[in-house]
């Protein structure tokens, strides 16, 4: 919005220019021809060589109020307030936790109502980040898969009370393969302080399986298990990193003086470097067994190190570690030397339920037109349950999934061809596609068929990115940004801070990872599910109120300098002001600012009608409020009222009827007059402080005249008192308003009766007191584009944005932006029309 505004600002700066430059030439002209013919002039025959610019500097300073410089401070105080309706919103407050919502920055709200696409991580963010062990596989022996509790299935529980080695050595690795640090109560009790939900999940399962895990002095680790206490000495901790996808410890058994490396991790990351000869087949089936049930897996692996191979080791990773040139690349490459030839004891699976609310949060936000991309690190088949769950995407026949895979250069290119491909065959049905892509591919396709990635992300409405790095999730959003999209970015841990960093708008979650994320981000909540409030909401009326504020502010300038243009006419051409320069600086700073501030508080709808009717944010999304269109709306009727009070002022008390100062005031009256029924007139929610600062703001003009018109050295010496004795004034100022506001009024009557938009309709079933109408089920339209054969050499990305159905507004054909691909229509009401046309735009090459 603020660059729509710098916009607007330009193009009535290039009109002032004009307006000076043609008013001082026509100036200049009538003096050299008239004035030096008129004996009360009194022009010099020869005047200095600079005479001629001293009739256009007179306008550029007439013209100079043209642009408001209260505006930017105006919309930094109402931005702050925006910042502390959300601060102050008690529905936004996660009384859970008591975590209250929270604005860090106040520049963006308005913002908030034009989002488009949402690129949202999965864990802590749509779930809760509360892990529960569930089942595992030991050994190629699957454990809860009848129960749904591995921790209650008798035959885990009967191989522990056995001793089994192969359930022994699985649990010493989830007992001390982590970070954690175990705390003990006064009575006894053991808690863990852990830095990640899944080791405290792990270490907690493992403690209810009689492996405990009992204290930690320095790098001795004590362990107790079924009565015996085990003890470890930590030699090195080989921490995770996004990269390898994996982390380590190594130890040595006290008892035995053993050392052992214990290591977890994701799947690809332990599985292809099990030792030679390992059968690995029963651990991949189990990874997407419960890949498919949504949980989250981990491998866990050891490796028994000789004496001579650790010391070597040990060497190079202490020099890795302290180089200060390129040290988490030598980090990365000492602790691959270590992590191979594993010994795969098995897979642990992870439950992470949904946060409450969220699919009927994903299912609003969709119906607004609002896309999402799902950035996740988890496994593709777990992101696609969860994404399931949530509404994130449609199960068959309704949805439809697109997999982009490869290893290699030439099978990326041939997946991404056939997803596209099929992405345009599918725009002509009511079919809700969505394309899965994995972090290798990825990577691939933005380094090498960027433009054909960016034409994916432009057709498609849904995408889930797995096993993706916080600098791809940074990426991506770059990606969307590139195309002039407005992205918000959500996310609740230090790997989410890029993306949230790199978004237009960045929403963290203040959650079990920490805050880092709400910390880095413009918006914090407590839950996902505030989301839907922060942007139909606070993000709407943000948008609606700074709209109206702004080109207001336009308008009253632009009310007054037409004023002086105008007397510039009957006072030839000379650039004589109207107005004495104590007025001009009141009529900003006083008389018209305090009501239209109070437009913060307006509401067009009720909070609960814009719950229910999603869909009116594609007005805010297509900038219906506020684009060249609209703003020339206010600009022809600054020109029209200022038409009107000129020409019933100079009517009424022009040449010998009264002096100058009389009939500024009256001018200044009318124009006051006028603006306190345009700025009720557009208020749709009337508080006592909306009526104390119209009403109390047209009071109080007049008792600040009156106080200067006691003044004799003010210059306004009796002239309010004189006018106010006069019926002629007040007659003057019933025309002006007559005359000034029954065309605005019969306009807008007109509109509202016979050209309602979606938005009037909807108020009017509110004023009315009657049911407001549902909304129909919103089904993906056809999206228009060329039907062509891509090759993989001919995959490019569009010079426009045809390809793509983007509806707007039928009522407002000029509409600035457009709104999202999301191929779903209005449809709100049977009576009313619904959405069409599409919207052109570049978008930007990579």
């Amino acid at each position: 919005m603020d660059a729509m505004i710098d916009k607007l600002t330009g193009a009535i700066f290039v009109f002032q220019i004009v307006v000076v430059m043609v008013l001082g030439i026509a100036g200049n002209v009538w003096k050299d021809t008239e004035a030096r013919k008129q004996w009360y002039v009194q022009y010099p025959i020869e005047g200095p060589w600079y005479e001629l610019l001293v009739i256009p500097l007179c306008f550029e300073l007439l013209c100079s109020i043209m642009i408001p410089i209260s505006i930017k401070v105006s919309l930094d105080l109402v931005k702050s307030l925006y910042a502390k309706f959300i601060d102050w919103d008690a529905e936004m407050i996660d009384y859970e936790t008591g975590i209250p919502s929270h604005a860090t920055n106040t520049a963006i709200s308005e913002d908030l109502g034009q989002v488009e696409y949402i690129m949202t991580d999965k864990t802590g963010t749509l779930t809760e980040n509360r892990m529960i062990f569930r089942r595992c596989c030991i050994s190629g022996v699957f454990y809860g898969n009848e129960s749904g509790d591995a921790l209650k299935d008798m035959k885990l529980l009967n191989a522990v009370a056995g001793g089994s080695p192969d359930v022994v050595q699985f649990l010493t690795v989830m007992a001390i393969c982590n970070t954690v640090v175990p705390i003990k109560s006064k009575t006894g009790a053991i808690s863990y302080k852990a830095q990640s939900q899944d080791e405290d999940a792990l270490v907690n399962a493992a403690a209810q399986l009689h492996m405990v895990y009992a204290n930690k002095n320095a790098n001795i680790l004590e362990i107790r298990f079924n009565g015996s206490v085990i003890k470890y000495e930590v030699l090195e901790i080989l921490e995770f990193t996004s990269d390898r996808k994996r982390m380590s410890v190594v130890v040595k058994d006290c008892q035995t003086g053993k050392i052992v490396l214990l290591s977890k991790g994701a799947d690809e990351a332990i599985l292809p470097y099990a030792f030679v000869g390992q059968q690995t087949r029963t651990f991949i089936e189990a990874v997407e067994q419960y890949a498919q049930l949504g949980l989250r897996t981990l491998c866990l692996a050891c490796r028994e190190l000789r004496e001579d191979e650790y010391q070597e080791w040990s060497l190079m990773f202490k020099e890795a570690s302290s180089t200060l040139v390129d040290r988490e690349w030598r980090i990365a490459e000492a602790c691959q030397r270590l992590e191979h030839d594993f010994e795969v004891l098995g897979v642990t699976a992870i439950e992470d339920r949904l946060q409450d609310g969220v699919p009927e949060t994903i299912e609003t936000l969709r119906k607004a037109g609002i896309n999402f991309w799902m950035l996740t690190g988890d496994k593709q088949n777990t992101a696609i349950q969860i994404a399931l769950s949530c509404n994130f995407i449609s199960p068959e026949p309704k949805g439809q999934l697109l997999l982009i895979d490869g290893k290699t250069e030439d099978e990326v290119c041939r997946s991404l061809e056939r997803v596209l491909l099929t992405m345009r065959i599918t725009s002509s049905e009511p079919k809700d596609v969505a394309f899965v892509v994995d972090g290798w591919a990825l990577e691939i396709a933005l380094k090498h068929y960027r433009k054909a990635f960016t034409e994916l992300a432009i057709l498609s409405r849904t995408a889930i990115c797995c096993r993706v790095t916080p600098s791809q999730k940074a990426q991506l959003v770059e990606l969307l940004k590139s195309c002039d999209y407005r992205t918000l970015a959500i996310g609740d841990g230090g790997n989410d801070v890029r993306m949230i960093q790199q978004a237009d708008i960045g929403v963290g979650i203040s959650g079990r990872e920490g805050l880092q994320a709400a910390r880095a981000a413009d918006y914090s909540i407590g839950k996902f599910r505030f989301l839907k409030r922060l942007i139909l909401v606070h993000g709407r009326y943000s948008y609606n109120r700074t709209a109206f504020l702004s080109q207001y502010s336009f308008y009253k300038s632009l009310v007054i300098c037409f004023i002086q243009i105008f007397f510039s006419f009957i006072s030839g051409v000379s650039g004589t002001s109207l107005f004495n320069s104590v007025s001009l600086m009141a009529y900003n700073v006083f008389y018209t600012s305090v009501p239209v501030l109070v437009s913060v508080l307006d509401k067009d709808l009720s909070e609960g009608t814009i719950m229910q009717h999603p869909q009116i944010l594609f007005y805010c999304q297509a900038g219906r409020l506020l684009n060249p269109s609209t703003f020339a709306g206010w600009f022809g009727r600054s020109l029209f009222h200022a038409i009107v009070v000129f020409v019933i002022s100079i009517h009424a008390y022009a040449y010998e009827k009264s002096e100058m100062e009389e009939l500024s005031m009256v001018a200044l009256s009318g124009c006051i007059w006028l603006q306190a029924f345009v700025v009720a007139l557009e208020t749709n929610s009337f508080t006592i402080l909306q009526h104390l600062a119209i009403w109390g703001n047209l009071v109080a003009f007049y008792v600040i005249n009156w106080i200067f018109s006691a003044i004799p050295a003010s210059g306004m010496y009796t002239i309010m008192f004189r006018l106010c004795r006069q019926p002629s004034y007040w007659i003057t100022m019933s025309l002006i308003v007559a005359a000034g506001m029954g065309p605005v009024l019969a306009l807008k009557y007109f509109r509202y009766t016979y050209r309602p938009s979606k938005i009037n309709t909807l108020q009017q079933a509110e004023r009315m007191g009657g049911p407001i109408l549902t909304l129909g089920n919103i089904e993906p339209h056809p999206r228009p584009m060329e039907k062509e054969v891509v090759s993989p050499l001919q995959i490019s990305q569009p010079k426009n944005r045809n390809p793509v159905y983007e509806p707007l507004l039928s009522d407002s054909p000029n509409s600035s932006r457009r709104s999202l691909g999301s191929g779903a229509p209005f449809d709100f009401f049977q009576s009313q029309s619904r959405l069409s046309s599409s919207y052109s735009r570049n978008c930007k090459d990579n």
